[in-house]
């Protein structure tokens, strides 16, 4: 059975999407059956990994709202061994829309279940904001994965995040856990970024990456090529950190 982690922060510009595509990536490039679920409306992990949103007609939106199947919106091999479910700004939609829908917080998780055998992971970027879409990925997940910027209130959106993660599991998921936060942004030349680290250390009392991804200017423009910083600079340090961070997570599943 795959692990379906979550890449969730309701904070936005903490690299969330970013680790999304280069931790799916580096997975993938690492021999692991992936799937990427682009779960955010503004759709920056479909088009970081080279798709133009809006001209696909089979997207995250319309697995939703029963438009079609899922079989039908997944992209198979965007790079080995990596497959998407794409997201536009449609998906925003989606809320309004199923408000009066039965069992609407887990209506990802039905489609998510029909595939999870057929991955190693499956990788969902979530919205930056605690809304039905967060909601529904945490319910269809085993794990999230909390990316946090170094930076002066890093720890105020985290402890907002831990308290809908212990919410979702006490009301509709209870085997969700913590897999871990992980820093991003880290700036070795400013003491800020040092004292975010070891802010967050003393005051969390869960498990954080080892790894940590540094500002990167090659993992920045990655984006606007539509590629993980593995195929645009294999050889950057923000494809190393990714690598690194790849490996932490393959190796939690083995303990």
């Amino acid at each position: 059975m795959g692990r379906i982690i979550a890449i969730a922060n309701q904070k936005g510009g903490v690299g969330k999407t970013t680790t999304a595509i280069n931790l799916s990536a580096c997975l993938a490039e690492a021999g692991q059956k992936v799937l990427t679920v682009d779960f955010d409306p503004q759709g920056n992990a479909t088009s970081g990994l080279g798709f133009e949103k809006g001209y696909m007609d089979k997207t995250a939106y319309e697995l939703l709202m029963g438009e079609c199947q899922l079989k039908d919106c997944i992209i198979k091999e965007v790079q080995e061994n990596l497959d998407v479910i794409p997201s536009d700004v449609n998906l925003a939609g989606a809320e309004i829309e199923l408000l009066e829908e039965e069992n609407k917080e887990s209506l990802l998780k039905k489609e998510l279940d029909q595939v999870e055998k057929d991955y190693d992971f499956i990788i969902i970027d979530c919205p930056p904001s605690l809304n039905l879409l967060t909601i529904n990925a945490l319910t269809a997940s085993d794990t999230v994965l909390v990316p946090i910027q170094c930076e002066y209130y890093a720890l105020e959106g985290l402890s907002q995040i831990l308290q809908t993660v212990d919410l979702v599991k006490k009301k509709l998921n209870p085997k969700l856990e913590l897999e871990g936060v992980v820093f991003t942004m880290y700036d070795a030349r400013t003491n800020l970024s040092l004292e975010v680290v070891e802010n967050v250390k003393r005051h969390l009392n869960r498990t954080i990456y080892k790894t940590i991804i540094p500002r990167n200017v090659r993992l920045a423009e990655a984006p606007s090529h539509g590629m993980p910083i593995n195929l645009y600079d294999t050889r950057s340090t923000g494809a190393e950190s990714y690598r690194m961070l790849a490996a932490e997570v393959i190796s939690r599943g083995e303990v």
